[in-house]
């Protein structure tokens, strides 16, 4: 099963905790060779994807969100070695509610259709932000 967008259910759980302070998201995205458009427009997936960047952008910045970090695929060494994924990134929102309001505005809603269209699977994984610890086990409190 791929996974696209969320469900009512999830969207209203997550909105259900709006706890204060920042949130990262985990976004990993494997693309569509050739984009599904339901227009029938011709693309690539990356080609697609780069349009959601580059529209959904100024709205991702007006709520406060930034590209906390961003890295490379090169090798899945635990885990379904099919799996790969062309974005791997943490986007960090200041709050529940500055995610919620992008994912509401009418700019973003029309700049989705691009990312729709151009992503094969993808995982969406919200962290709360914590004190880094001085080994793996541990998290400063």
């Amino acid at each position: 099963m791929d996974h696209i967008d969320t469900t009512r259910e999830l969207f209203a759980q997550f909105r259900g905790d709006d706890r204060p302070g920042p949130i990262h998201m985990l976004n990993l995205v494997r693309l569509r060779k050739e984009a599904a458009y339901s227009d029938g427009r011709k693309a690539s997936g990356a080609e697609a994807y780069a349009a959601y960047g580059r529209e959904s952008a100024p709205v991702f910045e007006r709520v406060g969100g930034r590209i906390f970090w961003r890295g490379k695929f090169e090798l899945m060494l635990i885990g379904p070695q099919e799996e790969r994924w062309d974005h791997c990134f943490i986007a960090e929102y200041p709050s529940v509610a500055a995610f919620v309001d992008m994912i509401r505005d009418p700019v973003y809603r029309e700049a989705v259709k691009h990312r729709q269209a151009a992503v094969e699977d993808s995982r969406l994984v919200r962290h709360a932000v914590l004190p880094v610890g001085r080994n793996f086990g541990e998290t400063a409190q």
